[in-house]
Formats: structure tokens, C-alpha cells, sequence
């Protein structure tokens, strides 16, 4: 009874608008209170748990991010994207999809990739006629792209709390991540194909084009080399993730000054203190956590979920049919990095009992908190899309809706339900070692 009521106060809490590492903090204290556990063990096991190299990969992908955003890159992506699929109706819808996939792959982010591509994409889509209400759904549901495309800030979180391969997390959102791009793709074009308010840039030869993708190539490859630097050195075996993104770091800060010309003086600081806030509150956030999971284990809560769901049901596709419900919920009510952090150590011994493969479980639960991020009625990656393409949010929510019900819902069907969506590519790269 106690730990439900604990589970109870954080999503109250957190529905309630307390910032989320006093959500944590204060269920911590309810158990503490009363289940008298020792303070002076919890606090040591936190910071012992915190202790780990790869959390410092954290702040530094979100550094990355933040410098990227701001850096300028984005328009050279989307340019070199948009030689490819940007001359047929409804063609900028997808050149908006596959430049947010990109930059997902760069910055690691929702937010980041949300707030770059959409400041660039949204005038375009706006002057060749495409309807607001669905360039802003369609923007806002490929965002979370950034958090499937690797590498991702949460995998790295999913990775350590799961004690598993931060690598092999990686690449089981790959998969997922190629699929949900090209169900997006499709849906766009399928939706936009009768709208004669609908612009279509001229054709051109097939030299044009070539010297087209010849002249914004050559622009758009320093950007396009940073996910060739992160992921190369990571899967070749030649730097750990946090290695990696220390050289990102480096990578970047050129790339922003000097070639790209978008990072300046005052916008850098601004990334270096967005970055020290939001780590500031991930760790603490972590910390809270740490010790709350360990009262989890302490009073036995994944053999309670597992003791309740086989009491609904014994079958093991049906027990991750509710699995992913809850996730869902979660996703609703919490940002990713909560969500991540609380689903972790309370799932994954209940799927591994079932018989699912730990790596298959990050694919799941990244496309579950993907999903939540655009789900209302919480939606906050939503409400940021409508908020910075000024459109109202009621125009949203019909392709929105379609948007989650023939892309993101069949993506999660398909990664739940097919294991090898989501371990055909760790198996290939790391072989036996899965």
C-alpha cells in the first residue's frame, strides 16, 4: 500500500507543477518516514550510484546540442536535404522529417532539433501554402526523432541505470527511428497530395540537380561529419561514449564560430549556462532516483507488477501490450528524462522475466517516451511546435492525431512485437558480445 501511495505522489506532484526532483525527493521521504529506512544508507548508496564516467557524456551532448542549435547548421542540412525530395508536392514536409532525423543524429535532443528545424522550416512551409496546423504537427512529431536517432542523452540514462551497453543502446533505436521517419514521409505526402494550396518548387535537370547537391554538399559536410566523428569513433571502438562527446565538444565550437558563423560570444555563454541548469537538475533528479529505486528493490515492487500483470494475463504479448500502456501514461505526465529514470529500474526486471531481451526493452521504452512527448493532453513537445509556429493548438491536433495513430503507434507495435527491429543491428556490430 505505502509504495503505491509513493508512486501516487509523484505523478500527483508532478501533475500538480513541483518541479520534478522535489516530486522524487518527497516520495524518497514518505518511504523513509515510514517504512523507517536509514537516511545515512540511502544517501551514500545515491552518490555511490552517481559515481559512473559515462553521466558525463550527459552534459556534454547537451552541450553539443545547444551549440549546434545555435551554430547555424541547420539551414545547410535542410538545403542538402531538400535536393533530394524538396521538388514534389508536399515534398518540404518531408524534407522537414529527414532534417530533423539528421539533426537528431548531431544534437541528440527533442528539444534542440524542435527548436532548430523548426525555426527554419516553419516560414518555408508557410510560403509555399502548406496548412500551419499540419507543418507544425508533422515538425513536432519528427522532433522526437532526436531522442531514436543515436546518440541519445536518454539511451545513455537507460544504459546506466540498466547496467548495459551504452553502444548497444545506441543502435536499438536505430531501427525504430528509420521506420517512424518513413511512416512520417509517407503520411505527409498521402495528406497533402490533394491540396491545391500547396506550392511545388520547378523542376529541374538532372545536371542542376547534380550541381545543386555538389554546391550544398560542400556546405552541409562539417555538419554531416559530426554524427561520422561520434558514431565512428564509438562503434569502431576507438573512444567511449564520453570520449566521443568530449570530441564533439571540440568539433563543434569551430564548426560554430568559424565555419557556420551562427555561435558568437554571447550566444555560447547562454549554451554553457543552459547547459550547467539542465545538468544541474538531471543529476539531482538522478541522485532522488537512485535512492528511490533502491527502495523499490528493497520492497520487492517489479515481483509486485509482475504478480498483478500475470494475474490479468499470462500471456507474455499481452503483458507488454499493458506495459506500453503504462509507459504511455508516463510519458504523458513526465518529461523523458523522469520518464526514463523512473520506468527504468521498475520495468526491467519485469520484461527480462518475461523473456525480453534488455536492448529490445531500450528500443521500446525510447519510442514509448518519444510517444508520450507528442501524446495529449500533456504533450509539451506538441505545445512547443504550436507555440513557435504560432498556430493554435486545435489546428494541430487532427493531424497530430493521424500523425500517432498510422506512424508513432504502428513504430511501437512493430518494435515491441519484432525483436529483431530493434537487435538486427546491435547483433550485427557487436556480434557476440550482445
Amino acid at each position: 500500500m505505502a509504495i503505491t501511495i509513493a508512486l501516487l505522489l509523484i505523478i500527483i506532484t508532478l501533475l500538480l507543477g513541483l518541479p520534478v526532483p522535489f516530486c522524487f525527493m518527497l516520495s524518497t521521504t514518505f518511504m523513509v518516514i515510514t517504512h523507517g529506512y536509514d537516511p545515512s544508507f540511502l544517501l551514500p548508496y545515491g552518490f555511490s550510484q552517481m559515481s559512473s564516467i559515462v553521466l558525463l557524456a550527459i552534459p556534454l551532448f547537451i552541450m553539443v546540442g545547444g551549440m549546434m542549435d545555435r551554430g547555424g547548421i541547420g539551414t545547410s542540412l535542410v538545403n542538402f536535404v531538400d535536393v533530394f525530395v524538396g521538388r514534389i508536392k508536399g515534398g518540404l514536409g518531408v524534407v522537414a522529417v529527414v532534417s530533423c532525423a539528421v539533426f537528431g543524429s548531431i544534437s541528440g535532443s527533442c528539444a534542440a532539433t524542435l527548436s532548430c528545424i523548426g525555426s527554419i522550416m516553419f516560414p518555408r512551409l508557410r510560403e509555399n501554402g502548406y496548412p500551419m496546423g499540419h507543418s507544425a504537427a508533422l515538425v513536432s512529431c519528427a522532433a522526437p526523432l532526436g531522442l531514436l536517432i543515436p546518440p541519445s542523452s536518454q539511451m545513455i540514462l537507460f544504459a546506466w541505470v540498466g547496467q548495459q551497453s551504452v553502444l548497444a543502446c545506441f543502435l536499438a533505436t536505430v531501427g525504430p527511428g528509420i521506420v517512424l521517419m518513413i511512416l512520417l514521409s509517407i503520411l505527409n505526402l498521402i495528406m497533402l497530395r490533394n491540396d491545391p494550396n500547396v506550392n511545388v518548387a520547378p523542376k529541374i535537370t538532372f545536371q542542376e540537380k547534380i550541381e545543386l547537391l555538389g554546391s550544398r554538399g560542400r556546405k552541409a559536410v562539417p555538419a554531416l561529419f559530426m554524427p561520422v566523428i561520434v558514431l565512428g569513433g564509438i562503434y569502431g571502438g576507438i573512444m567511449t561514449p564520453t570520449e566521443a562527446a568530449a570530441v564533439a565538444v571540440l568539433y563543434s565550437i569551430p564548426v560554430g564560430f568559424l565555419i557556420y558563423r551562427g555561435l558568437n560570444r554571447n550566444n555560447f555563454i547562454e549554451v554553457i549556462i543552459e547547459t550547467a541548469t539542465t545538468t544541474g537538475v538531471v543529476m539531482l533528479m538522478m541522485y532522488c532516483i537512485m535512492m528511490l529505486s533502491r527502495i523499490y528493490v528493497q520492497e520487492r515492487l517489479p515481483a509486485m507488477i509482475i504478480a498483478f500483470l500475470t494475474a490479468i494475463s499470462s500471456n507474455k504479448y499481452v503483458i507488454m501490450l499493458m506495459i506500453n500502456i503504462f509507459m504511455i501514461i508516463i510519458g504523458m505526465i513526465m518529461d523523458d528524462v523522469s520518464a526514463m529514470l523512473l520506468c527504468t529500474p521498475i520495468l526491467l526486471p519485469v520484461v527480462v522475466s518475461l523473456g525480453i531481451h534488455p536492448i529490445h526493452f531500450a528500443a521500446i521504452i525510447g519510442t514509448n517516451l518519444g510517444l508520450g512527448n507528442v501524446t495529449p493532453p500533456t504533450a509539451p513537445t506538441l505545445y512547443f511546435g504550436g507555440r513557435m509556429a504560432k498556430t493554435p493548438v486545435s489546428q494541430m491536433m487532427k493531424p497530430a492525431m493521424i500523425f500517432i495513430v498510422f506512424a508513432w503507434l504502428p513504430t511501437l507495435l512493430a518494435v515491441t512485437y519484432i525483436p529483431e527491429l530493434a537487435l538486427w543491428l546491435p547483433r550485427l556490430v557487436l556480434g557476440g558480445r550482445l
